[in-house]
């Protein structure tokens, strides 16, 4: 159309250099941030264990290296579709990494809890971890069996991931450094079941240690 080139300065009365390139930019991350998004589904589907899970990584910070919003993150789920955070926006959420053989795992049943009593403003998402003593070696499948099978869990929980060290999740950097903004002491995540609550807006409330328990007022607080 006409009006389009005109407003990216490509019409043939005002062939701008700045504008060209702008417009040549522009196309080249277009198609770089399809690639990189067909390249992490192809991954995740066709692909498991051993080096792969170092290339998705590679591929997520790629995706998510300019995320300026909670909203900027999709995860993959345990039930094997797709988590868009965006999804969210207009109710409060916790996410909060998990492990099945913690002394807090007994946590789950009052997330559960949580999530059934406010699922009307809040939606909760687990993230499986194993960095902590070693307390989730289980595969996603494994996971997310045990989660149903004991503690019933109907909220969505994401494939197992890192939340610290050298490959930390993109969605973790993003929270630990908004939660040093907030003046949380570092190492943000001590442990497992840490919990971090955004706003309705994707801002970062709070951030709550793992003996602070779901159903404490210290959380409930920001949901009545």
């Amino acid at each position: 159309r006409p009006a389009a080139k005109a407003d990216l300065g490509l019409s043939k009365n005002n062939k701008s250099p700045a504008a060209l390139k702008f417009a040549h930019f522009f196309i080249f991350m277009a198609d770089a941030t399809f690639l990189v998004q067909y390249l992490y589904n192809y991954t995740s589907f066709h692909y498991s264990n051993k080096f792969i899970p170092m290339l998705r990584l590679a591929l997520i910070s790629l995706l998510f290296a300019a995320a300026t919003s909670v909203y900027d993150f999709k995860v993959p789920g345990l039930d094997g579709n797709s988590i868009d955070l965006s999804k969210f926006k207009g109710k409060k959420l916790l996410i909060v990494n998990t492990a099945s053989k913690c002394g807090y795992t007994p946590q789950y049943a009052d997330l559960e809890k949580l999530f059934e009593k406010y699922k009307d403003k809040l939606t909760i998402i687990g993230f499986p971890a194993n960095n902590f003593g070693g307390q989730e070696p289980g595969s996603n499948g494994e996971i997310k069996e045990f989660c149903s099978k004991n503690y019933g869990v109907s909220f969505p929980m994401a494939e197992k991931v890192e939340v610290v060290g050298e490959n930390i999740h993109p969605l973790f950097k993003y929270l630990t450094d908004e939660a040093k903004k907030l003046g949380t002491a570092d190492p943000v995540i001590k442990w497992n079941f840490t919990k971090f609550l955004i706003d309705e807006n994707g801002k970062l409330l709070a951030v709550f240690p793992s003996k602070v328990t779901p159903m404490s007022d210290e959380i409930t607080k920001y949901l009545n």
